[in-house]
Formats: structure tokens, C-alpha cells, sequence
């Protein structure tokens, strides 16, 4: 009974889109424009660069130093600092890409991997520079206020989630930082990989093309899930109900923005810089969709930590 019920969303979809064929293609065409415009640039880059960086134990060496850092804010190893670092440069999904391959070399336990995945599954500066504050709103001084809001907010969920579960193997005092000893473990760690220098590029690149291309997968989906439901008058709806229940306080353009953020964060950006007037309110919504990321981000994460234990919810 459970299976069928799960097939009925899927059902209707396809019934839908295959209604509607042509506002497919458009909604389709907009998800690809949106991925190659701002997402494939923004990312695969530094898709590359932190496979290359993982490749030659840079993870290691930045472990051993940043152990008395990372222990005692955050309750996680040395070898977390790498994810923050790469997730506050990259964005989604860089953290969970990184957090998976952690975990599957057993670098992180179960609690720390859940625990740093609480706060590493975030938008580049980048697109909150290049693709929001400026494109959209064409106010690229307001990147800052946006970057501030998301990465401020996601420290404080990092501190808050050391209280996150106790584990009595994490219950130890972290040795100095050593340099010679960071050396030692990045060298080690080349040893153990083994692979020549261009097989490593080669490993990189090829690895980084495909979970671009997995992601761009996930937008174009969404978007034309969003642009589904448009068509089927299904916001429009949930947009009159909002302003029935809030007694005109949202309109029904603005509730239809906040559901496309709901379901996908830069959709719902786009549609509230359009429904909202007053600055101050298009920023304090795009920062709520952007702390919450989103069910196209949520699946995104999912499909990379089913591969391990880590418990999504």
C-alpha cells in the first residue's frame, strides 16, 4: 500500500507534463539556462579543486593543524576544517559530497559527519554575490548582507550542534598542531592514494563532470516541477488560501514565491524579488529560503549520504 501511495506524485506528474509538453520544454530550458549561467561555472571549479586537494592528503595535513580549532567549537576533527572551508567557497553540495567520501574513509564517525553536515549545506558566496545581489537585484553591495545573514546563521547552528549526541570516543584533548607531523600525514596519505599525477587530474575532472552534471539534473527537475505546479494553478491556490488565513497580510504572489522557495531555493529568490516591493522584506525572505535550502537541495544532499549511515533527518 505504502509503494502505491508513493507512485500516485509521480503518476500525476507525468500526466502533467505530458498534458502540457510544450511548457516542459520552456520550464526545462529555463532550468538549463539557470545551471549553466550561474551553477556549473560557480561550482566546477572547485568540484575539481577539492577532489585534486583530497587527492595529494591535503585533507591531512590541514587535519593535524586545525585539530585544536575544530575540537573544541565544533566537536569534529581536524580534517572537517577542509569541508567548512570548501562549503563556504563552493556551496551545495559541496558539504555532503565531502562529509560522504569523509565518512566512507572513515575519517569522521557517524555523529560527526551528521554533525558537520548540519552546517556545510550552504550557497556560495558567489551566487549570493554574483547571481542574487547582483544579477537579480541589481545591488551587488547587498551580497555582503546576504553573505553575513547565511554563513552567521550557519556558524551558530555549527556551535549549537556540538551539544549534538555524545560519543565517549570524542572525549579526548587534541595534540598541538605540528607542523612536520602535518607533513608526515599529507606524504602518508599520498602513499596510501598512489595514483600519478595525471591520473589525479584526470580522476578529478572526470568525477567533478559528473556530479555537475547530477546536479544540474536535480535544478532542471525542480524547475519544471515548479513551473507544473504554476500551470496546474496549484500556488495560485495555496496563494489564496494564505491570504484568507493571514487576512491579507501576504498576497497571493507573494505565498507562490515563498512555495517556489519551498521547493527550490533560487526559484523562490527570483519570484520574491518580483512579489515583494520593500527591500527590507525581499532581503529578510530570500534569507529565510536560503537558511531553509530547499527540497531540490535536501534531495541533492540525500542522494549522496544514502551511500553511507548518515541519517538525513
Amino acid at each position: 500500500m505504502a509503494s502505491t501511495f508513493r507512485a500516485i506524485p509521480f503518476i500525476l506528474l507525468a500526466v502533467t507534463m505530458f498534458s502540457f509538453p510544450q511548457e516542459v520544454v520552456t520550464a526545462a530550458a529555463d532550468g538549463v539556462s539557470l545551471w549553466w549561467n550561474f551553477v556549473l561555472p560557480a561550482l566546477l571549479p572547485f568540484f575539481i579543486l577539492s577532489e585534486l586537494l583530497m587527492g595529494v592528503g591535503f585533507v591531512h595535513f590541514l587535519g593535524v593543524l586545525l585539530e585544536p580549532l575544530m575540537r573544541p567549537l565544533f566537536r569534529l576533527p581536524g580534517q572537517a576544517s577542509f569541508i567548512v572551508a570548501m562549503s563556504y567557497t563552493s556551496g551545495i553540495p559541496v558539504g555532503a559530497i565531502l562529509t560522504t567520501k569523509l565518512r566512507q574513509q572513515d575519517l569522521l564517525t557517524r555523529t560527526e559527519g551528521e554533525r558537520l553536515l548540519a552546517f556545510t549545506c550552504n550557497p556560495s558566496p558567489g551566487f549570493l554575490f554574483g547571481a542574487l545581489a547582483a544579477s537579480m537585484m541589481g545591488r551587488p553591495e547587498l551580497g555582503i548582507v546576504l553573505v553575513a545573514s547565511v554563513y552567521g546563521a550557519d556558524l551558530l547552528v555549527g556551535l549549537i550542534f556540538r551539544f549534538y549526541r555524545n560519543d565517549p570516543s570524542e572525549h579526548h584533548s587534541p595534540a598541538p598542531p605540528s607542523i612536520k607531523r602535518a607533513l608526515t600525514e599529507m606524504q602518508k596519505a599520498q602513499l596510501q592514494d598512489g595514483r600519478p599525477i595525471g591520473v589525479l587530474i584526470g580522476d578529478a575532472v572526470r568525477q567533478s563532470m559528473n556530479t555537475i552534471l547530477l546536479v544540474g539534473g536535480f535544478i532542471i527537475f525542480f524547475t519544471v516541477l515548479v513551473h507544473m505546479l504554476n500551470v496546474l494553478h496549484f500556488t495560485e491556490i495555496l496563494g489564496f488560501a494564505l491570504q484568507t488565513l493571514t487576512n491579507g497580510f501576504i498576497s497571493p504572489s507573494q505565498a507562490s514565491s515563498i512555495f517556489n522557495g519551498f521547493l527550490e531555493t533560487t526559484l523562490g529568490c527570483r519570484s520574491a524579488i518580483e512579489s515583494f516591493s520593500d527591500l527590507n522584506l525581499q532581503i529578510g525572505v530570500m534569507v529565510t529560503m536560503l537558511g531553509w535550502g530547499g527540497i531540490s537541495a535536501f534531495a541533492q544532499v540525500a542522494s549522496f549520504t544514502s551511500r553511507t549511515d548518515l541519517r538525513f533527518s
